[in-house]
C-alpha cells in the first residue's frame, strides 16, 4: 500500500476566517501540487482528511484534479493536529483492501505519523505546506515502511508545468 501525505496549504488567519481556511496563496499552492500529482500519474484509492476546513479543501482540491468524487473523501478526527499517530494509523488498518492512500492533514500529526509508520523510534520529519510525502508499507501497523518520495512544494511546483 501506497500511504501519501500533504499537510494543507497556507490559512488564512483567524481575524479574516474563524475556521481558518486556505488562503489566496494556499490554494494556488495545493493546486500545483495537485496538478504535479496528476502528472505524475499517481492513482489514489482513497482520499482522507482532517476535519479542519484548511485540510479539506486540500483534499478537495487534490480530489478534483485526481477526478476523485468529493463526496466520498473520508472526514476522520484522528488526522486532527494533535491526534496520536496510533490512531490515525489504526483507522488505515481499515482500508487494507485499497493500494494508495492520500491524507490531507496537520503539523505535528502528519510527521508523526511518517514517523512510526518508518521507525520504532521517534525520527523528525519536515513537512512543508503543500508538500508530498511516499510512504509504502507491506502492512498495517508497521515501523518497516519504506520513504519512496519526498517532494517539497517547489518540486511540485516544477512538476506542475
Amino acid at each position: 500500500m501506497r500511504i501519501y501525505m500533504m499537510q494543507h496549504g497556507q490559512a488564512l488567519p483567524k481575524e479574516k476566517d474563524p475556521e481558518r481556511g486556505l488562503s489566496e496563496e494556499g490554494m494556488r499552492q495545493i493546486n500545483l501540487s495537485a496538478k504535479a500529482i496528476h502528472n505524475m500519474g499517481v492513482k489514489i484509492d482513497v482520499i482522507c482528511s482532517s476535519p479542519k476546513k484548511r485540510a479539506r479543501q486540500t483534499a478537495e482540491i487534490v480530489a478534483k484534479e485526481l477526478n476523485y468524487p468529493i463526496e466520498k473523501i473520508e472526514i476522520s478526527s484522528v488526522f486532527k493536529p494533535l491526534s496520536p499517530p496510533a490512531d490515525a494509523i489504526s483507522y488505515l488498518q481499515s482500508f487494507t483492501d485499497k493500494t494508495s492512500i492520500f491524507i490531507a492533514g496537520h503539523l505535528p500529526s502528519l510527521a508523526e505519523i511518517a514517523s512510526e509508520l518508518l521507525s520504532e523510534g521517534p525520527i523528525f520529519i519536515q513537512f512543508q505546506m503543500g508538500g508530498l510525502c511516499e510512504i509504502e508499507v507491506e502492512e498495517l501497523p508497521t515501523h518497516q515502511g519504506k520513504l519512496i518520495s519526498f517532494l517539497t512544494p517547489e518540486q511540485l511546483a516544477l512538476i506542475a508545468k
